[in-house]
């Protein structure tokens, strides 16, 4: 069963290979039992922390792989 609520702390987190040279627009991704976290690298930590189930985030990935996700 999932928690409710995932718990990040003491998560191994992972600089986006897509991340520029300076780190100005990076992401960090972490996973923990069922789910996966996605935060700005910028926030050192500090920041909000966007959640995603494991079922979810395949979605997400297979949504930017096929480019159906566009900015307006």
């Amino acid at each position: 069963m999932t928690p409710t609520e995932p718990d990040f702390t003491g998560a191994t987190w992972f600089t986006s290979s897509y991340s520029d040279e300076r780190n100005a627009q990076c992401v960090e991704v972490a996973f923990v039992p069922g789910w996966v976290g996605v935060r700005d690298t910028k926030d050192h930590g500090q920041g909000p922390i966007l959640t995603f189930t494991h079922t979810a985030w395949t979605a997400f990935l297979t949504g930017i792989h096929h480019n159906e996700l566009t900015h307006p």
